[in-house]
């Protein structure tokens, strides 16, 4: 069968291979692959900057969001053949911290985990895959080729979780927030806050493209300007910070409302340096009773949540987000095309019938 593959640490090493058909355990779902997203990850891998093959392997099928059809189940599975799943990231590590042991393997503490498609097992872009059931969350049918959608929700899902555990430490209702970036991450983060009854308002720096109209039609208040000027208007109570852009970053932390909470979900490159009032940074998160977390990766429970909150979005709005179908084996030119217009990029592995609802 085809897979997307590549030779980890080495720039440009990405090809559509013939590979083995997986191996199905007992416990496992055979899956047809329907669609893999790629994301900053994925190109960081492409270009040799990140990634490890499975031991004794020189290559690695990428692709960790995933969209599938179940082939076969094991008999007595809560999954039917014919039911649209996605493929849990990370797994625990094998001696596992106390993070792990407790299914809170995106908090692991000592870096012995895996990853599907990035480090040491293989990934989802391939013909077809397996899975173990317990790693594996149904997606609703109506959703189609959106619910390829379901791992980046999972990271913001995680998000708000944080958010929330930091609200609680004392009274906590949040009336505002912030989220900076509209790409994938940035959207699906304002569309759990317009869920929650928020008042979102999304910074980003394009005027033109589809990013403006999907963030207004999500509901939610689009901004070009700067973090400072939208403080004036609605001083946020929760930022969710999707860029890693370094300026946006301290200026979140400095412009949120008190006992505000600013969730850094970017990774920001290193080596790029700035000045910083770092006193009077300070001053302000003390004085305010204000947190800064970060939050990366997802568990089971955030994978559901957000399988709940793509189930109760606008399918219409969701699809117009995927703003570029790449077949197969057209897949290894994806990864240096500039962005230009595009929200989310995704790789079509097979054949699905899929007829979004008109948009709205």
């Amino acid at each position: 069968m085809k897979a997307l593959t590549v030779k980890p640490g080495v720039a440009g090493d990405v090809k559509v291979d013939e590979v083995l058909e997986p191996s199905r355990a007992d416990d496992d779902l055979l899956v047809q692959g329907v669609a893999v997203g790629v994301c900053g990850t994925d190109k960081e891998i492409v270009r040799g900057e990140y990634g490890w093959a499975p031991q004794g392997r020189e290559r690695l099928v990428i692709g960790h969001e995933s969209l599938g059809r179940v082939l076969e189940a094991p008999e007595g599975s809560r999954y039917a053949v014919g039911d649209l799943v996605v493929g849990v990231v990370r797994r625990p590590d094998p001696q596992p911290c106390g993070a792990c042991a407790h299914g809170e393997w995106d908090m692991c503490r000592n870096g012995q985990y895996t990853e599907r498609g990035i480090k040491e097992i293989d990934g989802y872009a391939s013909e077809r895959w397996t899975v173990p059931q317990t790693f594996a969350v149904g997606v609703a049918g109506h959703l189609g080729l959106a619910g390829v959608l379901l791992e980046p929700t999972s990271v913001v899902a995680k998000a708000w979780e944080q958010v929330d555990r930091v609200g609680a430490r004392a009274w906590f209702e949040p009336h505002t927030a912030l989220v900076t970036g509209a790409g994938p991450i940035g959207l699906l983060a304002a569309m759990i806050g317009v869920q929650r009854g928020l008042d979102v308002h999304v910074l980003d720096r394009v005027t033109d493209g589809p990013k403006p109209d999907l963030v207004r039609d999500l509901g939610a208040t689009y901004h070009s300007t700067s973090i400072g000027e939208i403080a004036q208007q609605a001083r946020p109570d929760v930022v969710i910070e999707a860029t890693g852009v370094g300026p946006l970053v301290f200026e979140a932390m400095a412009e949120n409302a008190p006992y505000g909470i600013v969730c850094l979900t970017g990774v920001s490159p290193k080596g790029r340096t700035l000045e910083v009032d770092a006193g009077g940074l300070n001053r302000s998160l003390v004085l305010e009773n204000d947190v800064v977390v970060g939050s990366v990766n997802a568990n089971l429970r955030h994978y559901q949540a957000a399988a709940d909150a793509l189930a109760g979005a606008d399918v219409a709005w969701l699809r117009r987000l995927i703003t570029r179908q790449v077949p197969l084996d057209e897949a290894p030119g994806s990864f240096d095309a500039p962005a230009g217009q595009d929200v989310k990029v995704v790789i079509t592995l097979s054949e699905e019938d899929d007829n979004p609802p008109p948009a709205r």
